[in-house]
């Protein structure tokens, strides 16, 4: 009875990682930035978050387990979000290690160099590039009006999704080690993936700067009761168009790598000097 009992609080009936340990794992994954260095970015914070695993496999050998923590304290950097994947994956190559000795240790952070680059890929158009600028947009929308619910909205379209997604990149990187992203490659899934979040992202951005980039111009055309602000004959053309030829000079400063800063700055300047003239 003691003997399934352990085996069913493992990740696997062959594997020595409990599920205790895979817990800590995920709990630990979430400081992954909390460290971040400019040499080797988030290697302190990956090596705490393999430690567990690293102590259940090593326990018995304090000399493997500092090798195999040092291993982990090299270059790493990618999504936050998803980065449990890796861990998942780099646990499995370190069970395999552990029960053979003939096992390549330097491939384990040779499949985790290769993978930083595709996984943050994902990760970086989907968090970043779509679901960061969506929840923007739905915070934005209702703080603006007052409610109380848009950055709640804000927090939850952005926590919910990333919180499933790190349990379940963490337990398929556990079962399925490097054949899971080999499986992934092979189906050029990734680079659809990437595709569809930008695609999605740009008409985000487009749905943003039509609702909350405002500027309409005071001026009026004509004389006494036929006077019309200039602003409808702007908005019969075309809507938003001015908001619209906002977004494209801000737009064009970035590519010309003037700093944001600048920009935000000279906004409010102008802004502030078409208001007391009447303009705006």
């Amino acid at each position: 009875m003691t003997t399934n009992s352990k085996k069913l609080d493992t990740i696997s009936p062959d594997s020595k990682i409990t599920r205790k340990d895979f817990w800590k794992c995920y709990r630990r994954s979430l400081t992954l930035d909390s460290s971040w260095n400019y040499e080797r970015m988030q290697n302190l914070a990956y090596a705490y978050t393999m430690a567990p695993i690293i102590h259940r496999l090593y326990k018995d050998d304090k000399e493997k387990k500092s090798q195999a923590l040092k291993r982990h304290l090299e270059f790493m950097s990618v999504t936050p979000h998803i980065s449990t994947l890796l861990v998942g994956i780099s646990g499995a190559m370190e069970e395999e290690k552990s029960k053979n000795e003939a096992f390549d240790e330097k491939s384990i952070n040779a499949v985790k160099s290769s993978l930083m680059g595709p996984v943050s890929g994902i990760g970086d158009s989907f968090f970043w590039g779509t679901l960061k600028l969506i929840a923007a947009g739905v915070g934005i929308a209702l703080s603006s009006q007052g409610n109380i619910m848009g950055p709640i909205l804000f927090l939850l379209i952005i926590n919910i999704p990333h919180f499933i997604l790190r349990y379940i990149c963490l337990d398929k990187g556990f079962k399925y080690g490097t054949q899971f992203f080999k499986d992934v490659s092979s189906s050029n899934i990734v680079s659809k993936i990437m595709e569809a979040a930008s695609m999605l992202g740009l008409m985000v951005i487009g749905g943003m700067t039509a609702s909350n980039v405002a500027l309409e111009l005071s001026i009026t055309v004509g004389s006494g009761k036929w006077a019309e602000p200039i602003q409808t004959y702007f908005d019969q053309i075309m809507p938003c168009m001015l908001p619209a030829i906002i977004f494209g000079i801000i737009y064009w400063l970035l590519g010309k790598k003037i700093k944001t800063t600048t920009i935000l700055i000279s906004v409010i300047v102008i802004s502030i000097i078409l208001a007391a003239l009447g303009i705006v």
